[in-house]
C-alpha cells in the first residue's frame, strides 16, 4: 500500500474481507490522529454485500458469487472487477458530525468525476447514490463509529453489470444500473479523478 502526500491510498486488486481489515487499520489510526482524512481506492472480486438494513430475500440468484454480510449501512449491492470503490476513512467530529453531509459529499464526488466526462451524473430524493438519466451508476454505503466513517462509494466504470441480475440493487425494483463503459462505450481510469475531486471536496484544497 502507498499512502501519497493527496491522501488517497491505492489498494490495488484485493478480497472484500482484505479491504474489511484495510478500513479498520486505518479508521484506528485515523481516530489516534496519526493520519488525516484518507480516500482508499481499489477493486474486488466479484462479491455480493449485505449491508446492516439489508434482506436476504433480495439476493435472487447469486451462483458461484460469494454472498458477504457487512456492517456498513444500506442494502445489497455488488462489487467487481472493473467497479471503482472508494473506502473514505474521515474524521466527522472535524465535518460538524454531519453523517447526511457526508454522504452527500459522496454523492458530490462521483458527479465531479462524471462530469468531465460528458456524463451529468444526479441525485434523486429519497434515493442515494449517484444516477445518469434514472439509472443507477455509482452506490453509496457507509459506517460511523465514534464519528470515523469507513466503507464509501462504488462508481460503475466497465464492470460486468450482468451480475447486478442476481440482486434487486440496494432494494430498488423499479430502475436499472449502468456504468460509464455502458454510457460512453468506452471505459476510463478515473482514481486520478477520485483523489482529486476528495481532496476539493473533503480536504477543501
Amino acid at each position: 500500500m502507498h499512502l501519497d502526500a493527496r491522501s488517497t491510498c491505492d489498494l490495488g486488486v484485493l478480497g472484500y474481507e482484505e479491504g474489511l481489515a484495510a478500513q479498520q487499520e486505518f479508521v484506528t489510526r485515523r481516530a489516534a490522529g496519526e493520519i488525516g482524512d484518507t480516500l482508499l481506492l481499489c477493486e474486488h472480486p466479484a462479491v455480493y454485500t449485505l449491508g446492516t438494513n439489508s434482506d436476504e430475500a433480495n439476493v435472487l440468484a447469486a451462483g458461484p458469487i460469494p454472498v458477504v454480510r457487512t456492517d456498513r449501512g444500506g442494502e445489497v449491492t455488488y462489487h467487481g472487477p472493473g467497479q471503482q470503490v472508494g473506502y473514505a476513512i474521515c474524521d466527522l467530529n472535524a465535518r460538524g458530525r454531519d453523517l447526511h453531509r457526508h454522504m452527500r459529499d459522496l454523492e458530490e464526488l462521483m458527479i465531479r468525476v462524471l462530469a468531465p466526462l460528458g456524463l451529468r451524473g444526479e441525485r434523486i430524493e429519497g434515493r442515494t447514490g449517484v444516477w445518469v438519466d434514472g439509472r443507477k451508476i455509482g452506490a453509496i454505503g457507509v459506517r460511523v463509529r465514534r464519528w470515523i466513517s469507513s466503507h464509501g462509494f462504488a462508481l460503475n466504470v466497465d464492470c460486468d453489470l450482468a451480475h447486478f441480475d442476481g440482486i434487486i440493487p440496494c432494494g430498488i425494483r423499479d430502475a436499472s444500473v449502468t456504468s460509464i463503459e455502458r454510457e460512453l462505450g468506452c471505459a476510463v481510469d478515473v482514481k486520478a479523478a477520485c483523489a482529486a475531486a476528495f481532496e476539493e471536496i473533503f480536504l477543501g484544497s
